[in-house]
């Protein structure tokens, strides 16, 4: 979602501001602007769409100051104009917010009967004149901030910059993550880590309900209740170099393409090669006692969680609830208590999720979290934390970050077979070791990405595409379906290939593609029998599948795509490359923005 930085430097700020905005874009963003505070003026610079409008705005009027704030906005209330772009001014502060304010209508409407101007359709601004109101009153920045913090429903991570204290900024949040750096002469804002990496890896995570008083030589943290609080200052472990697509044309294609190197990476700390044995990050967790699972996630980390669910019951026999992140709180769950609860986010910061996390504790689970980032809010919230280690994904479509999840919830689903006595010394070690094939039946995916390419225009020229699958195959054919709405734009639609003849197969026509995944093996028939059922009504069949499928019902599809022939269990991260690259092949062929598409956002830090 939103990106915020904040700088108190030695010398002009607005370029560096602009550089951290650069690696906040992942986050996906439809305007942008900064402002500085400079000889008793606080002026801006914005733009709607990307940061290459922002910094031809500074070209043709540069900003003076080395007090400042910047923003990248992912339009909420109001379209993404110049007008609601932040940051946001009144009277002597301007403000930057990430997040939702639920009752700025009540807010706005009370500061328009004080006969306040509103100049945007933001529910931001409402923050603004809030904290300018009090200032006109007579109170100093921090006592404004304190009073208006209160005031404030929903979420936010805000950042404060004020025109009378131009050594001053002030970070807040709840609910929306937010950072302050550590420098030499110099502090930050940042709302993660990797928006300060090129000024700092001396950071401090804000809890929920902190404030913050950043000035150039010190930073004083404040909790819900204003009382002094300490937070732990950490090495963030982020390297300062800006992210770079090397020779490939988009960070979903490098990312793609490097999913054998990052799955291998997160393997090495759950498998015991040499011993042939599974293995935890918290080994003396306790999973012999769980006797039900509750996932929950969003998107494609849901997906994720969903194959999961296959796994867990077919290997531990344990029962698994699956829920999407925005649904769970509101059906009024039954969760036994004792009971585990799964997280699954590749940010660690996606709102839905964390709520629906804080819901479970309060139910009395205990909570497990898969999270590529070790140092989020809900890593900092786990009982036993299940790190991937797929490095930062700038790509909005998550590709490498998904592989990796499989990888771990499949070693998961081997620790709780284990756990339960369902495992055996002799197919733990067969287990270890088709996990530990993954990586090369990976990088054979990887060598179909010319005959996938040549594949493409039958789907770019389609107006809709369903894909099918059954198993853990119908998890990858709703994640595939979702990578191509994603990306290209096109209306797609994952199917449970025997649902099919219950009303999908309607849509049937010689303009469909039709996208069937079906590795050899015990569903191979029943799904080519589906798959058999479309062809007779004239769709355009593209089978995914090893050899023995393509020899067995390859005939009479418009193309195949040729897969390894692997075990069951990691068929769904191995497939997973071929309706990547497939999606990735036609958003290129339509010309669409391949890495940051429209309407969408990297971390959903809102409800």
């Amino acid at each position: 979602m939103c990106g915020i930085v904040g700088i108190l430097g030695t010398g002009d700020v607005a370029g560096r501001l602009l550089e951290g905005l650069k690696r906040l874009e992942y986050r996906g963003y439809d305007s942008a602007g900064i402002a500085t505070v400079h000889e008793g003026r606080i002026e801006r610079r914005r733009a709607p769409g990307k940061l290459a409008n922002l910094a031809a705005r500074l070209a043709e009027a540069p900003l003076a100051g080395s007090t400042g704030i910047a923003h990248t906005r992912w339009a909420t209330h109001g379209a993404p104009t110049e007008d609601n772009a932040h940051p946001h001014i009144a009277g002597d502060v301007s403000i930057v917010h990430n997040g939702i304010i639920e009752n700025f209508k009540a807010l706005r409407d009370g500061l328009i009967a004080d006969g306040r101007t509103f100049l945007s359709q933001t529910d931001s601004e409402v923050v603004a004149h809030l904290v300018a109101r009090e200032l006109e009153a007579g109170l100093a920045p921090r006592e404004a901030v304190a009073r208006v913090l209160p005031l404030l429903h929903g979420a936010f991570a805000i950042a404060f910059l004020f025109r009378s204290e131009p050594d001053l900024l002030i970070a807040a949040r709840l609910g929306a993550p937010l950072t302050v750096g550590y420098g030499e002469g110099e502090n930050y804002i940042g709302s993660d880590a990797h928006a300060l990496a090129p000024l700092t890896q001396r950071i401090a995570y804000l809890e929920e309900g902190d404030w913050a008083a950043v000035t150039r030589t010190g930073i004083e943290i404040y909790g819900r209740d204003n009382a002094p609080v300490e937070r732990a200052i950490v090495n963030s472990g982020v390297f300062g170099h800006a992210a770079d697509k090397g020779n490939h044309r988009h960070f979903m294609q490098k990312e793609i393409y490097e999913q054998p190197v990052v799955v291998a990476q997160t393997l090495r700390s759950y498998l015991k090669r040499m011993e042939g044995q599974v293995s935890l990050p918290i080994p003396e967790f306790d999973l012999a006692s769980v006797k039900r699972v509750t996932i929950v996630a969003c998107g494609t980390s849901f997906y994720a969680g969903m194959v999961a669910k296959y796994w867990f019951e077919q290997f531990a026999r344990v029962p698994v609830d699956l829920d999407v992140a925005s649904e769970f709180r509101y059906r009024a769950p039954v969760m036994e208590s004792g009971g585990l609860a799964l997280f699954i986010s590749q940010s660690g910061e996606t709102a839905d999720t964390l709520a629906a996390l804080r819901h479970a504790r309060a139910e009395g689970q205990r909570i497990a979290v898969v999270v590529n980032v070790p140092t989020s809010s809900m890593a900092r919230e786990a009982d036993l934390l299940l790190p991937t280690h797929a490095g930062p994904e700038i790509g909005v479509a998550s590709t490498k970050a998904f592989t990796c999840q499989l990888a771990v919830l499949a070693a998961l689903a081997a620790n709780l077979a284990r756990a339960k006595g369902l495992l055996g010394r002799d197919d733990e070690r067969a287990l270890v070791e088709h996990l530990a094939e993954v990586p090369e039946a990976l990088n054979h995916a990887l060598s179909r990405d010319a005959a996938i390419e040549a594949i493409a225009p039958i789907v770019a020229a389609a107006r809709d595409v369903l894909y099918l699958g059954r198993g853990t195959d119908y998890p990858l054919a709703l994640e595939g379906a979702l990578k191509l709405k994603e990306i290209s734009y096109i209306h797609a639609e994952g199917y449970a290939a025997g649902e099919m003849k219950h009303g999908p197969i309607a849509l049937i026509d010689e303009h469909v593609p039709i996208i069937v995944i079906a590795p050899s093996g015990p569903l191979f028939e029943k799904t080519v029998s589906n798959m058999q059922e479309v062809r007779a009504r004239g769709g355009k069949v593209i089978l995914i599948s090893d050899d023995e499928g393509i020899a067995a019902a390859g005939e009479g599809c418009v193309a195949t795509i040729t897969m390894p022939r692997v075990h069951p269990l990691i068929a769904p991260i191995v497939y997973a490359v071929p309706v990547q690259l497939l999606a990735y092949h036609v958003a290129v062929a339509k010309g669409t923005d391949v890495d940051q598409p429209r309407n969408l956002a990297k971390s959903v830090t809102v409800e």
